[in-house]
C-alpha cells in the first residue's frame, strides 16, 4: 500500500525519528489532511489542549503501542488486546486503520466506517504526524477542535444526572445501541464522556442533528432525563 514510496524515500528504518515536518512532507498534502480530519474530529482531538473524548487524543499517534493514552480511558477490549499482542501505530498499520478500523482490530468500537481514497488517508497522516514529534514533543500548533454543535448554558451542562434513573430510561435507547459498545452498523454510546453525549442529544433535540429518529426521541427527554442516560452510559460496563 504504501511501501514503494516509503521504501524510496528511505523512511522505514527511521520512520518515527524524522522531524515532524519533514515526515508530513514525505507523506501527503498536511493542508488537505486538515480538512479530512474534519471528518474524525466529533470523536478525536489533536493539537494543543486536546483531550479524550468519545475517542482518544491523537497527539504523539505515531510509534505508539495501541491503547495506551492513558490508563483511565477506556478502549474497547479489542484495541486493548491488540495493544497487549504488540501493535504500534507506524505508519502502514495506521493506514490499515484508516482505511477499515474492524478488519485490523477486531471488535473495535470505533464506528467510522474507513477512508477507502488513498490520497485522503496519506493526506490526514500527514497533517497527524506534525503532532507526533520524537520524543513526544508536541509543536505550538493552533487548536484543532471544532465548535461544540449546541452551545449550553453552564447550569445545564452542571447536571449530575441519576445512572441508576438512566438505566430506567434506556431501554429504549438500547432497542438500537448495544449495552456492550459493539457496533454493527449502529454507533457505539457506551463510555461516551458526559459531555459529549449531553451536546449530541440536545443537538438532535434542537434537530441540528438530522436524524429524525434520534430527533422524536430526544425531544421528549428533559435536561435532566438527558443527564440522566449520560451519566448511565458513562460508566456502563458491557
Amino acid at each position: 500500500m504504501f511501501t514503494k514510496w516509503i521504501k524510496s524515500a528511505g523512511l522505514v528504518a527511521g520512520l518515527i525519528f524524522v522531524s515532524s515536518a519533514a515526515m508530513a512532507d514525505q507523506i501527503g498534502d498536511v493542508e488537505n489532511g486538515a480538512k479530512v480530519f474534519k471528518k474524525c474530529s466529533g470523536c478525536h482531538q489533536v493539537g494543543q489542549g486536546a483531550k479524550n473524548r468519545v475517542g482518544p487524543h491523537l497527539n504523539g499517534i505515531f510509534g505508539r503501542k495501541a491503547a495506551t493514552v492513558s490508563e483511565d480511558f477506556k478502549y474497547s477490549k479489542g484495541l486493548r488486546r491488540a495493544g497487549a499482542d504488540g501493535l504500534v501505530w507506524s505508519l502502514d498499520k495506521l493506514d490499515a486503520y484508516l482505511e477499515n478500523p474492524k478488519a485490523l482490530v477486531t471488535g473495535t468500537r470505533m464506528s467510522f466506517r474507513g477512508l477507502k481514497d488513498e490520497q485522503d488517508r496519506r493526506d490526514v497522516l500527514a497533517y497527524l504526524r506534525q503532532f507526533s514529534d520524537n520524543p513526544a514533543n508536541i509543536p505550538e500548533a493552533q487548536p484543532t477542535q471544532v465548535p461544540p454543535e449546541v452551545e449550553l448554558p453552564p447550569e445545564i451542562l452542571a447536571i449530575v444526572g441519576d445512572p441508576d434513573y438512566g438505566e430506567y430510561l434506556a431501554s429504549e435507547c438500547t432497542t438500537c445501541h448495544q449495552r456492550s459498545g459493539a457496533d454493527e452498523g449502529i454507533p457505539s454510546i457506551t463510555h461516551w464522556p458526559v459531555e459529549d453525549f449531553v451536546i449530541a442529544m440536545h443537538a438532535y433535540k434542537r434537530k441540528i442533528r438530522p436524524h429524525p429518529v434520534m430527533q422524536m426521541m430526544a425531544g421528549r427527554l428533559s435536561d435532566e432525563e438527558i443527564a440522566a442516560l449520560a451519566a448511565y452510559f458513562k460508566d456502563l460496563e458491557g
